[in-house]
């Protein structure tokens, strides 16, 4: 695996971005994997490995890059969990679609990502960070992800429900049963958007699941969950970014 920490140059900013890719020429289809509200952290780069490791050209993008070169939550310190709070409401949809278009002009210049072939997974605050980016760069992403993706459908001009239409590739929206910031009526209420916009892709509901099941320093973890989360993910990606039709 080629691993590298590098800066990539925004219009608003530095944005220190992670990637890893197998070794090789390539060129790799390119995945963008947009942290979750904890920040960009080593349980992430090695999930973004594990993505790699299949084949792709993953970028990991500190997202709170306008307001710090890094963060990591310290899940026992309230001080840390207050600044998660005060950065996460810095972010949102557009600046995150915006942040894709940075990532894939660096993409487009390295010889060894294909640019042109691109999936998008976020967790927990980016999984409407993912369906935003499908839809804004629909041209160019063919599946995207939303993993217990908050504030799917809000009343607001930049929900992602209200984008659905717009996005061309396939999409897999996976949420916990049990989830406070994402609750039981928002999940239907996006799934019928999901039917009534005719976007390819399915909705799934884990059953007995918390939020934040996927990530092993939660302690909501459930190791069978995220392997079906993992399946339902590479799955998704291996049938939309590789192979003779792309």
């Amino acid at each position: 695996m080629i691993e590298l920490e590098t800066t990539i140059e925004s219009a608003e900013g530095a944005m220190g971005t992670y990637l890893v890719r197998p070794d090789g020429d390539g060129p790799w289809p390119v995945v963008l994997f947009l942290m979750d509200a904890p920040g960009k952290r080593p349980l992430l780069h090695s999930m973004a490995e594990r993505v790699a490791s299949n084949g792709y050209y993953v970028m990991l993008p500190n997202l709170y890059y306008r307001v710090t070169d890094s963060f990591q939550l310290d899940f026992s310190s309230s001080g840390s969990l207050a600044r998660m709070k005060e950065l996460m409401f810095k972010v949102g949809n557009n600046m995150a679609a915006r942040d894709a278009s940075s990532l894939l002009d660096y993409a487009d210049a390295d010889p060894a990502a294909d640019a042109d072939v691109v999936g998008c997974v976020g967790y927990c605050m980016s999984g409407p960070f993912a369906l935003t980016v499908a839809a804004v760069h629909a041209d160019r992403v063919r599946a995207a992800a939303s993993i217990y993706g908050t504030r799917l459908l809000v009343d607001a001009k930049d929900s992602p429900h209200r984008r659905l239409g717009e996005i061309k590739g396939e999409i897999y929206v996976a949420c916990a049963e049990h989830d406070d910031y994402v609750p039981p009526p928002m999940v239907d209420q996006f799934e019928a958007a999901m039917r009534e916009a005719g976007v390819t892709g399915r909705l799934e509901r884990y059953p007995g699941t918390h939020h934040g099941f996927a990530f092993d320093d939660r302690p909501a973890y459930d190791a069978e969950a995220d392997e079906r989360h993992w399946s339902a993910l590479l799955d998704l990606f291996d049938r939309n970014l590789k192979g003779m039709d792309r």
